[in-house]
C-alpha cells in the first residue's frame, strides 16, 4: 500500500488555456498523471525544464501560499504562479498530514518578513530571521518548521546552503522522514540528490522519468570537472 501523504498527481487539460506558454514546454505538455514512491521525491532537470513550475503547482494544489510559507500565509508581492495550479489534482494518502511547508529560495526574504511578524502576532516573539546570514536563517526557517507527519515542497533551497549544510539539511530531512514526513525537491545539488532511496524524477528529454543519481546532470557535470578540471577549463578557452 502506498502511505505517502501524497500519493501522485492528475492534470486536467481543460483548465490550460490554448495559448498558455505551458504547452511550450515539454515535459509538462505531455504529463498527465504522476505517481510517487517515496517519502522522498527530487525534480531535476535544466533550467526552463518546468520542474518548478510543476512543484509551484502542486504547492498552490495543496493550500499554499505561491511566494512559500505554511498554508497560514496569505501575502503576495507578485503574482507569477502559473495557471497549472488550476489543472492539478492531487491524489491524497489516507492520512492527512499535521502540517506543512513550501519554501522557493527566490522568495524566501518575503517569507522571512512574514515569519517575523506571524511569530510577534501568534507566539508573542520573534526569531529574527533577518538578522542572521542569508545561509543560517534558511535553514533556521526549515529547522524551526519542519516536523513528523507532515509535507514539504522545497524549491532550489541549496541557493542559500553551503556544501556543509547541505548536509545538515539532509539530516533534517531523514529525521522528518523517519516521523512520516514527505517531501518534494526541485534541485540542482548532487549533494541533495544523494538522499538514500529517493526517488529523482527528469525534466529533461521532452518527458518525465525516473532516473538514478549517476545518470543526473548535476552528478555527472560535478564529477567531470572535479576529476578533469584543468582540461574542462582549457576546452572552454579559459586557461
Amino acid at each position: 500500500m502506498n502511505e505517502l501523504l501524497i500519493r501522485g498527481i492528475e492534470i486536467g487539460r481543460d483548465a490550460i488555456a490554448p495559448d498558455s506558454y505551458l504547452h511550450q514546454i515539454p515535459a509538462i505538455s505531455t504529463l498527465d498523471s504522476l505517481t510517487l514512491h517515496r517519502p522522498v521525491t527530487f525534480f531535476v532537470g535544466e533550467n526552463g525544464s518546468g520542474k518548478s513550475t510543476l512543484l509551484e503547482a502542486i504547492a498552490v494544489a495543496c493550500g499554499f501560499n505561491p511566494e512559500g510559507g505554511s498554508r497560514n500565509y496569505s501575502f503576495s508581492t507578485y503574482d507569477s504562479h502559473s495557471e497549472l495550479c488550476d489543472a492539478v489534482r492531487v491524489i491524497r494518502g489516507y492520512k492527512k498530514p499535521r502540517w506543512g511547508y513550501f519554501l522557493r529560495a527566490e522568495s524566501f526574504y518575503n517569507v522571512a518578513t512574514a515569519e517575523e511578524e506571524y511569530g510577534r502576532l501568534a507566539r508573542g516573539g520573534s526569531e529574527y530571521y533577518h538578522r542572521c546570514s542569508h545561509g543560517e536563517s534558511f535553514l533556521k526557517l526549515m529547522q524551526n518548521n519542519f516536523t513528523g507527519e507532515s509535507i514539504y515542497l522545497l524549491d532550489e533551497p541549496e541557493a542559500a546552503l553551503s556544501p556543509q549544510r547541505q548536509l545538515t539539511l539532509m539530516l533534517e530531512i531523514s529525521r522528518c522522514v523517519g516521523q512520516g514526513s514527505q517531501f518534494l525537491i526541485a534541485t540542482h545539488s548532487p549533494i541533495l540528490l544523494g538522499f538514500p532511496e529517493a526517488e529523482i524524477l527528469s525534466f529533461d528529454g521532452g518527458a518525465i522519468r525516473a532516473c538514478l543519481y549517476e545518470e543526473t546532470e548535476s552528478y555527472r557535470v560535478t564529477k567531470l570537472f572535479l576529476e578533469h578540471r584543468t582540461q574542462m577549463l582549457k576546452e572552454m578557452g579559459m586557461l
